[in-house]
């Protein structure tokens, strides 16, 4: 496996996975690249249209397009629910009390709104999950190094930010950094988030970029479920 030291691994399929998660005997889960399109292309999901928003939908053990959001949960054991990325971020849920789990798709108007938190509130009040009791992946997405905004997106992520002082005019904005802030916000331990900390579209062609291939770019599916054969293990 070729790794991103200490955080995530990627296998022969080209997807990646969070250390994070992968010791979870019931999970499976992962990250395309542009290098897995038979990942990319998986039909056994949940997924959504995105639309950039706060809407977390629940799943249930349902398959193909649930709805318009930008975050799908499920606690059925076998069910997997999907977002797919081209620089926005995916980030992946997982209760490991109730072994609920969510995808969550989160651009700047996404991050704005608060998908991510929604998102932890959502599987509180539907499964009860408690925030000590989630682990968080961030996938690839574009980063800071790339995110460049105008100073009407910009000014939004003052509160994330408040040492900038630059952010009332064109910036570069870490949406990574703000969504994994908005998660210890939540009441997320900080040792229980785990951030690939790869670009998307300065990564050179491992990843789909929707700013680098000037909005040509495919999807990368972004995938969670608990098994449904390891009900029982750890």
């Amino acid at each position: 496996m070729n790794q991103v030291p200490g955080v995530f691994q990627k296998d022969s399929q080209q997807v990646y996975r969070a250390l994070l998660l992968s010791d979870l005997p019931w999970l499976e889960h992962g990250f395309g690249t542009s290098r897995s399109p038979a990942w990319n292309q998986r039909q056994d999901v949940a997924s959504l249209k995105q639309i950039h928003s706060g809407i977390c939908l629940y799943a249930g053990d349902r398959t193909g397009r649930i709805g318009d959001g930008d975050a799908l949960t499920t606690d059925v054991p076998g069910a997997l629910v999907a977002v797919r990325t081209a620089d926005c971020i995916p980030i992946l849920l997982v209760d490991t009390g109730t072994r609920a789990v969510a995808a969550v798709h989160a651009g700047w108007r996404g991050t704005v709104a608060r998908i991510v938190a929604r998102t932890v509130e959502a599987m509180g009040a539907r499964y009860g999950s408690r925030p000590e009791d989630l682990l968080a992946a961030i996938g690839p997405g574009i980063g800071g190094c790339c995110y460049e905004v105008g100073a009407e997106v910009a000014v939004k992520f003052r509160e994330y930010f408040p040492e900038r002082t630059d952010l009332e005019e064109q910036a570069r904005v870490d949406l990574p950094e703000a969504n994994r802030k908005q998660l210890v916000a939540a009441g997320l331990s900080p040792a229980r988030i785990s951030v690939a900390g790869r670009c998307t579209c300065c990564s050179g062609d491992e990843f789909c970029s929707w700013r680098r291939e000037h909005g040509q770019a495919g999807r990368m599916l972004a995938v969670v479920g608990a098994s449904k054969n390891t009900k029982g293990a750890g």
